[in-house]
Parts: C-alpha cells; structure tokens; sequence
C-alpha cells in the first residue's frame, strides 16, 4: 500500500513538473481558460494572481499585459456566463447556493450601488466573495453594459496591479516556482482536471452534445 501510493505520488508529481513546463510555454493560453473557469462555475482561489506574477515575472512589460488582458478577458466571458445564468431564471441556483441572508445583503447592495455594487468585489481576493454578486447581478437584473463595465475595470485594477508587481519584483517569485516546480505543477494538474472536468459536463449537458441520436 505504501508502495503504491508512492507511485501515485510520484506519477502526479511527474504530471504537475510536466504541466508547469507547459505552462510556462503556453502561457496566454493558459491563463484565459483558467481566468474563464474561475470566473464561471469552478473555484480556483487566487490561481490567476498567481499564474499573472509567475508568468510576468522578469518579462518585458508587453508580455505582461497581454497576460493581464488575457486574464481580463477570460474573467469577463465566464462572469458572462454566469450572469447570464442569472438572467435566464437563475434565482433558485442563487438561493440553492448561498444563504438566504447573504442573498438579501447582495441584492441590496446591488440596488443601492449598481455598478459600483459589482465593481468593489471584483476587486478584492478571496474570501471576499464574487460570485454571489455576479450571478445576483444576473438575478436582479443589473444592466448588461453596466456589468460588463464594472466587472472590466475592477479586473483591470486587480491583475494589473499585480502585473506590474511581478514586473518589477516577481524574479524572487518566479525563482522560489522554479525551485518548486513539482508542489507547482500538482496545483496546476489539479486545476486542470478540474477545467476538463467542466468542459465535459457543458458539452454533455448542452441540446445534442451527448446521450442518443437519430
């Protein structure tokens, strides 16, 4: 038994090296479909900070902000997604997923602060929650435009900022991976898994995307 979950250990830990590896060399790719997943129906806490420092890190300042536009971008098309969940009747996934009492605080703070409403939280890290106002925001009918604005620039804020931290002090960062390639690489085998995990069950669940056909 401890043998075998050596192996397992050692099999996972040759993935995620080998997934960092190819990290590094996609990375724009990378990180939009980590960006869209975090943003939409998965919770993948701080991974694009962390992907946006590790990747920017000593990179000239263009590398850098096509990782954070990237980043932008796939943040924005799966708060889409979600929004637009709400909009189709997405009240009772809210109320399924969150308590009562945080639904009422999120609809208020919504109605009062409309974009703004939106904006703050998509601001701030993890534990500061941000799905229940992206899907609230869906729910409760918060203007397409103004969502998309609000959500645009609070992104632009928060992983800009941290694309010109790693631009101009992430070598240290960058190095400390690189030693750590393997611990790395495990986080990033499991994200990965995760993404194809939802890519499946979307294309199961989507008219005609699985079980039988004529």
């Amino acid at each position: 038994m401890l043998t075998m979950s050596f192996a397992i250990g050692t099999i996972i830990g040759d993935a995620g090296e080998y997934l960092y590896m190819l990290a590094i060399r996609l990375e724009g790719t990378l990180i939009l479909l980590v960006a869209l997943a975090d943003s939409s129906f998965l919770t993948l806490p701080e991974v694009n900070d962390v992907l946006i420092v590790v990747l920017s890190a000593g990179k000239p300042w263009g590398r850098m902000l096509l990782n954070v536009l990237l980043t932008i971008v796939g943040s924005i098309i799966g708060c889409s997604l979600l929004y637009s969940v709400g909009r189709k009747g997405g009240s009772p996934l809210l109320k399924r997923t969150f308590s009562e009492s945080a639904v009422q605080r999120a609809e208020r703070f919504i109605a009062r602060f409309g974009t703004l409403g939106l904006f703050v939280p998509s601001i701030l890290p993890p534990p500061c929650p941000f799905k229940i106002f992206v899907l609230s925001a869906g729910v409760f009918r918060l203007g397409r435009l103004k969502f998309l604005t609000a959500v645009a620039l609070g992104r632009t804020v928060r992983y800009l900022t941290w694309g010109i931290l790693a631009v101009l002090y992430g070598e240290p960062v960058r190095a400390f991976v690189e030693v750590n390639a393997r611990k790395v690489g495990v986080a990033l085998f499991v994200t990965f898994v995760l993404v194809a995990l939802l890519l499946i069950i979307v294309f199961i669940r989507r008219p005609g995307g699985g079980g039988d056909r004529e």
